[in-house]
């Protein structure tokens, strides 16, 4: 615990003054700086190690972890050091993440709700997976036009169950989704599919495909992005941390890119902060795995 207040002291020192933080965190000035002056081998070496730790993990990421996702993916290699010190030797070392932004898609229109209630209530959790889903529809620009994404997250895993794309965001797009989230053979019976009041989810048609699967409808509120939050968040980290960094001339190029997010990157190795900083799959066979043993 001391190594990790010296750590945080030595990480702020051009911020606060090191009399006063010692002060703050209770440690003596002499400690801390007994603590500095050790030899190389037993501060100096372990600071070089972890530099260039830090720099394979945030590499490892696509260049989106904050220090904090860092941090975690540190601690699951057994490596113990403190975040205070992981965010030091990212700003020395200018290493910074890619920033998720307020994103609201253009896709969701003024949709008659038609009574459809909203059974989720903004509780983006689940007790197990296949009880609770989300989706929404976002596109990519492309030099040949929009490419439309439409998605099934699992509330308990946030693992992206199924996904579909097209060259438009007619009712099919989402029910092909829908077809490959139920093709996992996770969806249990009257699961919840929760999405916006786009025109789609709130159709006739839509509303039959759902009830012959056996799976419960639910819609948020128009225009507030809150009662969909999470099927929303999954967009700006995809657009944010990996789409931005491209200008793609077809939409071949662009799918193969989504793809090679979401099951290259998100779904096995995106550390997620709902999670404990553990990727969507791991948590996902993990409860698969003890309702086996149950």
């Amino acid at each position: 615990m001391t190594l990790a207040k010296y750590e945080l002291i030595d990480a702020e020192k051009a911020r606060h003054s090191i009399v006063k933080m010692c002060a703050w965190l209770s440690v003596s000035r002499s400690g801390y700086y007994e603590w500095r002056e050790r030899p190389a081998s037993a501060t100096a070496q372990r600071r070089t190690m972890l530099a260039a730790l830090v720099v394979e993990v945030f590499a490892g990421s696509h260049e989106t972890y904050g220090y904090r996702r860092v941090h975690a993916a540190l601690a699951r290699r057994g490596e113990r050091c403190s975040p205070e010190l992981v965010r030091a030797l990212m700003r020395e070392q200018g290493l910074v993440p890619a920033q998720v932004r307020a994103f609201r898609p253009a896709t969701t229109v003024q949709g008659d709700y038609r009574g459809i209630p909203d059974l989720v209530g903004r509780d983006f959790t689940a007790a197990r997976p296949g009880v609770k889903l989300v989706g929404d529809i976002t596109y990519i620009r492309t030099w040949e036009g929009f490419l439309y994404l439409a998605t099934v997250i699992d509330c308990h895993s946030k693992a992206v169950l199924g996904w579909a794309m097209a060259d438009h965001y007619r009712t099919e797009l989402i029910k092909d989704a829908i077809r490959m989230a139920t093709g996992t053979g996770l969806l249990q019976p009257n699961a919840v599919f929760h999405a916006d009041r786009g025109s789609n989810y709130t159709s006739d048609e839509f509303g039959r495909f759902l009830t012959g699967l056996g799976i419960r409808r639910s819609v948020g509120r128009t225009g507030v992005c809150w009662d969909n939050a999470m099927a929303e968040s999954f967009f700006s980290a995809l657009k944010n941390e990996w789409l931005h960094r491209f200008v793609f001339t077809t939409r071949a190029k662009a799918r193969r890119q989504v793809i090679r997010y979401i099951e290259g990157f998100y779904n096995h190795r995106r550390l997620h902060s709902a999670l404990g900083y553990r990727p969507p799959l791991e948590v996902l066979n993990e409860s698969l795995s003890a309702q086996t043993a149950a």
